[in-house]
């Protein structure tokens, strides 16, 4: 064997570049897990809606004082807070804000955080959840694939919030 080894040392480094590039290309065609840190700035918009909702209000209560009594009615927003839902993790539960009957904004003020797994599920669910709530305009939406229980309770906040709302 020995003997081989020498008179072929050139197949020996083919086999080894070969093997040092395939490893290579396999580590790099790996997608780390990033989404959380993406989804993490979907809350900066809904905040910059909620700080526009807030800018409606100061306007809407100046029409609201030389309109009459009827309009700061309608056209104020109103922020609701759904019942908290226990879940298997933890408990979850939203607060919505309604304009002119439309949903401007829902924020997740309850959702289970307590272990960095928790921490990772929820970093790309919540976001997920309130933009499909946004969208859809009801709680009819998708359970996010891997936080199947904190969308089962997000959906059931969010419609103990709206039937609040209507009732």
């Amino acid at each position: 064997m020995h003997t081989l080894r020498k008179n072929h040392p050139l197949r020996r480094i083919v086999l080894a570049s070969a093997a040092t590039v395939s490893g290579i290309v396999l580590v790099l065609s790996l997608k780390p897990h990033t989404a959380p840190a993406v989804a993490g700035l979907a809350p900066s918009p809904a905040a910059s809606s909620s700080s526009g909702a807030s800018g409606g209000t100061a306007g809407s209560g100046g029409t609201g004082s030389s309109g009459g009594s009827g309009g700061s009615t309608v056209t104020g927003p109103r922020t609701l807070t759904g019942d908290p839902v226990q879940t298997r993790y933890g408990p979850v539960q939203v607060r919505v804000t309604l304009e002119d009957g439309r949903l401007t904004d829902v924020t997740a003020v309850a959702y289970p955080q307590e272990n960095p797994r928790d921490q990772q599920i929820n970093g790309y669910a919540v976001p997920q959840l309130t933009r499909e709530a946004l969208s859809a305009q009801s709680a009819d939406i998708d359970t996010v694939s891997g936080a199947t229980y904190t969308s089962d309770g997000y959906r059931r906040s969010l419609q103990s919030a709206l039937d609040s709302a209507s009732g």
